[in-house]
């Protein structure tokens, strides 16, 4: 596929270097110049150019500009009705990117996470389903959300990953101040806590690691105690109040 890219932050880059060597021609703009030289340089198949050279040169845009900068640059580039666009722009649903890449089609809003880069990631999408899929699976999974309302509940719950990865690095530098080496301690815990998520519910692990006086359920009951779940679900509530 010919494949563009406007705006080449930190997502956006994941979501190419995810896609490289699979014998897509990708443009990626030079706005992020240093994110965009990069990929330029690491990736055969990856070019940058200005704007405009991103959408003639593509049948795919996805727009990974941050939707207040979103107004400035896209009424000011002209698209084509044979193209397709799919937009990582947290907070501008299907219409107003169809409003702002008109005539081209505004196939699907997905939100794309650093993992990508890897493969085996979560990917949340509303529109095109079939679209995204193409493109992105099987080397990721593609979690297909039913309306605006939905992807916003998913965008406001998803955010519990930096609270969760900031737990885990305050457990590893816990760890790191009682063993030998730090750097093994944290990578013990990031598997742990990946994999053990990865092959279990949620419901069921908790009850798995329930045992009666054991450390889990001590640290568990303690957390909760404290107020974790109730400042949880009130900073998730805050997120779907304030959009």
């Amino acid at each position: 596929m010919r494949l563009g890219f406007l705006g080449c932050g930190i997502i956006a880059s994941a979501v190419v270097r995810g896609l490289t060597g699979k014998g897509h021609q990708i443009t990626v703009s030079e706005r992020s110049r240093s994110q965009s030289s990069a990929l330029a340089a690491d990736c055969e198949d990856v070019v940058a150019a200005a704007n405009q050279a991103v959408v003639d040169a593509s049948d795919i845009v996805f727009l990974g500009l941050m939707a207040e900068a979103a107004g400035s640059v896209l009424p000011g580039l002209v698209f084509r009705e044979d193209q397709q666009v799919i937009s990582f722009m947290a907070g501008a649903g299907l219409d107003q990117v169809a409003e702002l890449s008109a005539p081209a089609r505004a196939a699907a809003v997905m939100m794309p996470f650093p993992g990508i880069a890897q493969g085996g990631s979560a990917i949340m999408a509303l529109g095109d389903i079939d679209l995204v899929e193409r493109i992105f699976a099987p080397a990721n999974r593609i979690f297909a959300v039913k309306d605006a309302a939905e992807l916003d509940a998913y965008l406001c719950a998803q955010a519990v990953l930096s609270p969760v990865a900031r737990m885990t690095g305050e457990a590893a530098d816990w760890l790191g101040a009682r063993i030998a080496d730090k750097a093994q301690g944290e990578a013990f815990l990031r598997m742990l806590i990946a994999t053990s998520l990865e092959k279990s519910g949620c419901a069921e692990l908790v009850e798995a690691l329930n045992t009666p006086g054991g450390y889990n359920q001590r640290l568990r009951l303690h957390m909760e105690e404290a107020g974790m779940t109730r400042d949880l679900t009130e900073g998730l509530d805050a997120l779907g109040r304030q959009g």
